[in-house]
């Protein structure tokens, strides 16, 4: 086995760290726990099963396998995936600060990445022409300022940010393993983010990612980053949770205005009536990391009921039950991870996802009225968001005009009639 360098783990001790982290009901505040106590993840290896049978009554935990680590780390190598512990040099500083960072990191790409700011942009899946418009514009003004830009991978907000900072680097938090990427029509978008960026996992290489899993990656979303932003959400989205993390690791929350008429604009505006710091455009949130560096910035934006039924998906979510808490508490149905119900703007993708549709193919019509809402979007800003033709924009507009659907504003911008449902 090679020794470790400083600060690095020797496989050996890899194999060990892997093995604990996988096993049942370990997670990253146990993990601490079991290193403080037993001086070592070997250590605690060995003690686990007589601990977890005194705890348990008897009943018996699932420790990760020797041969199971192994095959992770040769599934790793073999995708250019390399492991960072909090005590590597490599391990995101941003990151090692909160209370629940992940012991072990799996990454792939340019690790220097990680050390410098970050910036969370996250929303909508399903967002407007006028939101996605603006998140580039917003990714690209940060990443001038050399803040690297971090979301989730997903489709929407999050997708439009990572492209839109290729050049200058991106990080991208999955929610399952780097041999499975989600969604599947992004693994291009992988490859290229690699290639300047950084993707980052703490789950085993081959876990296939579920609707749990999805508030545990937002949490390192915000983790990663000194601020976190959300364009566009509706009431009980998930990017909603990442804005919690953000509020309750100190770090600062930013909100984009939406139409009080469109209902993915919902939760970002009780964002800002919580306290969140309006962001209309990019100096609104350079100035405030600009002042406010190396200062806490306001605390407690959750405090009241005005983001009513979020306190209760965060408590449904219960994020590390079955991890954390009480050494081995007993559980009635012993699992890795529980089952926490999905936030809510995951669902659709999921459920697509299980019909074998992973990128279902809509008419024009009906994407560019999924653009469109009650805020003004340039047609050629439609055009280009919409990834169709001049001509075929047009022609949908044209009907829409027919349908008295659309408005017509100046600077050649149109919109959804203030009368039209979304």
């Amino acid at each position: 086995m090679t020794e470790a360098s400083p600060g690095r783990l020797s496989e050996e001790q890899l194999v060990d760290w892997l093995r604990l982290i996988r096993s049942e009901n370990v997670g990253p505040r146990t993990f601490r726990q079991l290193i403080n106590r037993f001086g070592g993840a070997g250590a605690a290896l060995d003690a686990l099963p007589s601990l977890a049978a005194r705890s348990l009554r008897g009943r018996v935990i699932r420790i990760a396998t020797r041969e199971e680590a192994l095959r992770e780390i040769e599934a790793a190598r073999a995708l250019g995936v390399r492991f960072a512990t909090t005590g590597d040099p490599d391990y995101p500083p941003l990151l090692r600060e909160i209370a629940d960072a992940p012991p072990l990191i799996a990454m792939r790409g340019v690790s220097w990445t990680a050390q410098r700011d970050g910036v969370a942009i996250v929303g909508s899946r399903n967002a407007s022409a006028a939101g996605l418009a603006f998140a580039e514009r917003l990714a690209r003004s940060l990443a001038l300022e050399n803040y690297v830009i971090v979301s989730g991978l997903a489709r929407g907000i999050d997708a439009v940010a990572h492209r839109a900072t290729l050049e200058t680097g991106t990080i991208a938090v999955l929610a399952g393993g780097h041999a499975r990427p989600y969604p599947a029509e992004h693994a291009r978008l992988v490859e290229e983010i690699a290639e300047r960026g950084l993707i980052v996992s703490e789950m085993p290489i081959e876990w296939e990612p579920r609707g749990r899993d999805f508030p545990r990656r937002n949490r390192i979303i915000s983790g990663l980053s000194r601020a976190t932003i959300v364009v566009e959400a509706a009431r009980r989205s998930g990017s909603l949770i990442t804005a919690r993390f953000a509020n309750e690791q100190g770090r600062e929350v930013f909100a984009v205005p939406g139409s009080p008429l469109d209902p993915r604009a919902e939760g970002v505006n009780d964002l800002i009536r919580q306290g969140a710091t309006l962001c209309a455009r990019p100096e609104d949130v350079i100035s405030v990391l600009a002042e406010n560096a190396g200062t806490p910035p306001r605390k407690n934006l959750f405090d009241d009921d005005s983001l009513e039924g979020q306190d209760a998906l965060i408590d449904e979510l219960d994020l590390f039950a079955g991890l954390d808490g009480p050494a081995f508490e007993e559980r009635a149905a012993p699992k890795q991870f529980l089952p926490p119900s999905p936030p809510a703007d995951c669902v659709a993708d999921l459920d697509a996802r299980s019909r074998g549709d992973e990128s279902p193919q809509r008419d024009a019509h009906e994407v560019i009225l999924s653009l469109l809402g009650p805020a003004p979007i340039a047609i050629d800003d439609l055009i280009r968001v919409a990834g169709l033709t001049a001509r075929e924009v047009q022609g949908v507009l044209v009907e829409l005009d027919l349908e008295g659907r659309l408005q017509r504003h100046g600077a050649n911008s149109v919109s959804l009639t203030f009368n039209y449902k979304l």
